[in-house]
């Protein structure tokens, strides 16, 4: 007799991360690429630091990203940062001292909220890696809210594609519009799109011509469903 097949606890479900190991693998190994040899040893020293030590030694360290790793692209990886990979991994460092679910969403929404528009777009470029399922929507929704282009594509990645509810992934996909966001920065678009973001983007397509204002030349992507 075949035994049940055991659905995986809650927590388990509540804790898993969107990226799996070979993303990240593949992350760090594009941030390896543009580091030299000190910065290597100094950032496998940082990691080391956060998992044996906890959220304090994140206090410096995750601010001095930019400054001590560099602010240029990351090879491979649209519109990331050298600075938001460090950010990345120093964050999911947490996970090796023990930081978890609640208690790294925690961390994470302290390291955003206290954080330049730089650390902000690191939370939102990590949170695809943290295993704290969909507890930091909060963060996303807060992002979208701004007028920082950079912060609302940051957070319209795969993050978003995994946790945001379709109300809220739409409206989203809306100020995109409003912003001049390009929609291909939005994770998961020709998959999640339906029918009423058709109508809205339609709607928002009206509004502007009404007002003598160009429409978004890549509105089609979400205004059709047959492409």
């Amino acid at each position: 007799m075949t035994a049940p097949t055991l659905a995986p606890p809650a927590a388990t479900l509540a804790d898993s991360a969107v990226h799996d190991a070979l993303t990240l693998r593949t992350l760090r190994e594009s941030l390896r690429s543009v580091l030299d040899q000190e910065h290597r040893i100094r950032l496998t020293a940082a990691e080391d630091a956060v998992a044996a030590e906890g959220p304090a030694a994140l206090d410096r360290r995750f601010p001095a990203a930019g400054r001590e790793y560099g602010r240029g692209p990351l090879p491979g990886w649209a519109d990331w940062a050298v600075e938001d990979a460090v950010r990345t991994v120093l964050l999911l460092a947490l996970t090796r001292y023990g930081t978890s679910g609640t208690a790294l969403t925690a961390e994470a929404a302290d390291r955003y909220a206290h954080g330049d528009a730089a650390e902000r777009r690191g939370v939102l470029r990590a949170l695809p890696f943290l295993p704290v399922g969909d507890r930091a929507v909060h963060l996303t929704d807060d992002a979208v809210r701004t007028n920082d282009n950079r912060l609302i594509a940051a957070a319209l990645g795969p993050y978003a594609r995994a946790h945001l509810d379709q109300y809220r992934w739409r409206q989203a996909v809306l100020k995109c519009l409003f912003t001049g966001i390009p929609l291909a920065k939005v994770a998961g678009l020709h998959d999640r799109r339906d029918a009423e973001l058709a109508r809205m983007a339609h709607g928002f397509a009206a509004e502007r011509r009404a007002a003598d204002r160009t429409v978004p030349a890549d509105l089609w992507l979400v205004a059709t469903l047959d492409n």
